[in-house]
């Protein structure tokens, strides 16, 4: 070990940033203070550039195709802090919330938070050797910590198995795995390497990696008796840069990540829908004919459909699938299919891949070009193995293959009435980590930039759709990505399995996601790869599927069966009934898309997130809750007709959303689970805007709210947001708030309803309904007192 690469001296230091030096002068490191609460660390080779970032968007919607600086601050606030020199060999940086203790002479850092007063170790560094500035840790970049054997880890993005990840280790690295196993399985389809820590003492940060390059996370699954208990980093490339997020609890860790990773997109309401899909349909030779009956079962059984996801065999030639091709043998008029599908409202969002087979029509074509990505001498296209032949991925570090990319989206789908993509197989699963990609004239390897691939694939396909008809609210669908795809896609968690398994472990894969910024999504229904599902195992998973924002029954079943509302007629009752119940509840999902967009809230989170003072929130589970106020418990196991639900300590309680009887919180409870509902409670006090409309294939909305009054005197209010759901006016303020204020007095309960806002609402009335319990007089906006309990929920109607 060569000490002098560990032995560190104060270069110099400014408002925002400091730069240490080691004695063997190459290596380099700043330090920088970004927030009261985010510290960024970055140690580089003084003989390397900065490669760009393409994660760290603070509030932003979008970045360039190019990136950003890496020393680009101008988004942060770059608060003052204070620097307390203890001697020539330790230092202390700090702000009213985060300090952080330097060791000069073996580089040390130590993390603590300011509690009550007082300074609170958080986290550390080991004590042994923690990074590989000289090598003698192996290839590629370390960063060993301390860990304790109370520790909760958190994040990490889509993974399989349990939601805490100590004692576990991954890798990331985007991989396509179908049919994966939902506990064992690693790695999955998207990079993000963030997680949370909940320490011993109960306290909460978050750490992101801003490198792209695989690597692993070893979560404590390594032990060594010469280092004591540690967890570690291990980046195969590129620089050490990574930011320590400090937080009261879990929800500030979270959201201020995804606030550093960007916006999560606003998309249409119809995006919230159920959108059908299946790989059998469009890989059938009388494709157009399957598709055109899948409208009329919808029509005839009565299930209210938004869109359909248009799988790739619409592309195929003899078998195999070619990105922006028509087959006109299954298709003979793909304008005039599309225009049935809007006729009927339904949304169309097409299947699209980044790799072009070697006897694609466009292949010589883009290799003449250079669009694709190259080996790794940078003379040839890099060919790789992509389904059934070899083909080459299209480079979107070139910016003349994004304006390609862009005009094919535009004129092989768009103007045919195609109203989205669906941005699928863009794992880039090239594996010579030498290939070059052309890195917008800074050329870039393969290994520093896989995940970047995927995200500018999705963001040209999102660009094209902007600019194609930029009135439009825009939607796209990615299944691979790295952190900031919340930007500009809704995902789900791939390839799943048909099984019990996977229907009980996808939860916690989602959830993980949701604790790593990625808010938007949901899980391919009934099972995408093996057997068809049982009846009992697709109600149930239909049950899960309706309360997650992606909602997509999708199958390629080995039978060649079809996953569809109606593939089990004897059960299409209790199945109609869940697939309106979704109706019911999309204005919420809309509310809960809103607020992930203009305040970084997750929309399906774990009970702890609001409910850390209850330890019981800690234990594995499957319940989760959908927003704030609804608490989610899913039927997981076959044969269950009655299940135990945990209800969240909290100082309201809550009430069962089905029959209105109300709980006090911090007890186990057992209700019934029947085929045609899925377990939800909502905690007292709340307010959950739904659509009341009787006629579910009916398109126009009719309003209503579910009020879950206070047990004792109190008041709660609601803000909800209202727009046209398609364009972009709510851009220029065309929206319209409405404000509910509900009072709980000794004998009455008080609702007054006001609305503010430009947005001219789509209907003239709301319905508004109260539990029956305690039959307390009513009133609304200060009119005639009324005693409801004619059913387990009373109503009101009151014009606004």
């Amino acid at each position: 070990m060569n000490m002098d690469a560990y032995r560190f001296r104060w270069i110099s230091g400014d408002t925002s940033s400091l730069r240490l030096i080691n004695e063997a002068e190459d290596t380099e490191i700043r330090i920088w203070i970004l927030e009261e609460n985010i510290f960024r660390i970055y140690i580089k080779d003084m003989t390397e550039g900065h490669l760009p970032t393409w994660t760290i968007a603070p509030g932003m919607e979008d970045v360039p195709y190019e990136g950003r600086s890496r020393l680009d601050l101008s988004p942060f606030t770059c608060p003052a802090y204070s620097i307390n020199k203890i001697n020539e060999l330790e230092y202390e940086l700090f702000t009213s919330r985060l300090k952080l203790y330097i060791r000069m002479d073996a580089l040390q850092f130590i993390w603590y938070e300011k509690q009550n007063g007082d300074w609170l170790e958080i986290a550390r560094d080991r004590d042994t050797q923690s990074y590989n500035l000289d090598g003698t840790l192996g290839s590629g970049l370390f960063h060993y910590m301390k860990r304790s054997r109370e520790e909760m880890f958190f994040g990490l993005g889509e993974k399989a198995g349990p939601l805490n990840r100590h004692g576990h280790r991954y890798r990331m690295q985007n991989m396509d795995p179908m049919g994966y196993d939902p506990y064992l399985t690693d790695p999955l389809y998207k990079h993000i390497p963030f997680f949370m820590t909940r320490t011993k003492d109960r306290q909460w940060y978050g750490m992101f990696y801003d490198n792209l390059s695989t690597s692993v996370f070893d979560m404590g699954k390594e032990l060594d008796n010469y280092h004591g208990f540690y967890r570690y980093y291990h980046g195969a490339s590129g620089p050490l840069d990574y930011y320590m997020i400090s937080g009261q609890d879990a929800a500030e860790v979270v959201e201020t990540y995804s606030w550093l990773t960007g916006k999560t997109a606003l998309f249409p309401k119809w995006s919230l829908g159920y959108s059908g899909s299946t790989m059998t349909y469009t890989d059938a030779p009388d494709a157009q004919r399957q598709m055109n009956q899948f409208i009329q079962d919808c029509e005839d059984y009565e299930i209210p459909c938004h869109s359909f996801q248009l799988s790739s065999g619409y592309t195929s030639i003899e078998g195999k699938r070619y990105v922006f091709n028509w087959n006109t043998s299954k298709f003979p008029d793909p304008k005039r299919f599309t225009a049935h599908y809007k006729e009927h409202g339904v949304n169309l969002c097409a299947n699209i891949k980044p790799c072009l087979l070697q006897d694609h029509p466009l292949y010589a074509e883009l290799k003449e070009k250079g669009y694709f990505v190259k080996n790794r001498k940078g003379t040839e296209e890099e060919l790789v193995q992509f389904w059934d032949d070899l083909g080459a991925y299209i480079d979107f570090t070139n910016p003349e293959a994004v304006q390609w990319w862009k005009e094919k989206v535009k004129e092989q789908l768009l103007s045919f009435g195609i109203d989205s993509t669906w941005n699928d197989n863009n794992e880039f699963e090239i594996w010579d980590q030498e290939a070059k990609l052309h890195g917008f004239g800074n050329e870039l390897r393969m290994e520093d930039a896989r995940p970047v691939l995927s995200l500018l694939m999705t963001k040209t396909s999102l660009d094209a759709q902007k600019e194609f008809d930029p009135s439009a609210r825009p939607y796209a669908i990615t299944r691979s990505g790295g952190p900031g795809l919340q930007r500009y896609a809704q995902t789900w968690s791939g390839d799943n399995y048909t099984s019990w398994k996977t229907l009980k472990y996808n939860v916690l894969t989602g959830i993980g996601l949701s604790l790593s910024g990625v808010y938007n999504f949901g899980h391919d229904v009934g099972g995408f790869a093996g057997g068809a599902p049982e009846p009992e195992l697709f109600i149930r998973w239909i049950q899960n599927g309706i309360v997650h924002p992606r909602f997509t029954i999708h199958s390629w079943n080995d039978d060649g069966s079809v996953n569809v509302p109606w593939m089990y007629p004897e059960y299409i009752e209790p199945i109609k009934r869940l697939m309106d119940f979704r109706e019911t509840i999309i204005p919420y999902l809309y509310q809960l898309m809103k607020d992930a967009h203009d305040y970084y809230k997750p929309m399906i989170r774990p009970m702890f997130y609001s409910f850390a003072h209850d330890e019981n929130t800690f234990e594995e589970s499957y319940q989760f809750m959908l927003g704030e106020q609804v608490l989610v418990a899913p039927v997981v196991e076959k044969g269950k007709d009655k299940i135990d639900v945990y209800l969240p300590d909290n100082e309201k309680g809550w009430y069962d959303w089905h029959t209105g009887v109300y709980y006090s919180g911090g007890q186990t409870i057992t209700t019934e689970a029947p085929m045609d509902r899925v377990p939800l409670f909502a905690q007292a006090g709340s307010i959950i805007p739904i659509d009341t409309k009787e006629d579910k294939m009916q398109k126009k909305e009719q309003r209503g709210y579910l009020c879950f009054p206070l047990q004792k005197k109190g008041e709660t209010r609601f803000s909800h947001y209202e727009d046209d759901g398609v364009s972009n006016h709510y851009k220029q303020g065309e929206s319209t708030i409405i404000d509910l204020k509900m009072k709980t007095n000794a004998d009455s309960i008080e609702l007054e309803v006001t609305t503010s806002g430009s947005y001219s609402l789509p209907y003239e009335n709301v319905t508004v309904y109260f539990p029956t319990e305690g039959e307390k007089a009513i009133k609304v906006n200060n009119g005639q007192e009324e005693t409801f309990h004619s059913s387990s929920h009373s109503t009101r109607i009151r014009q606004l």
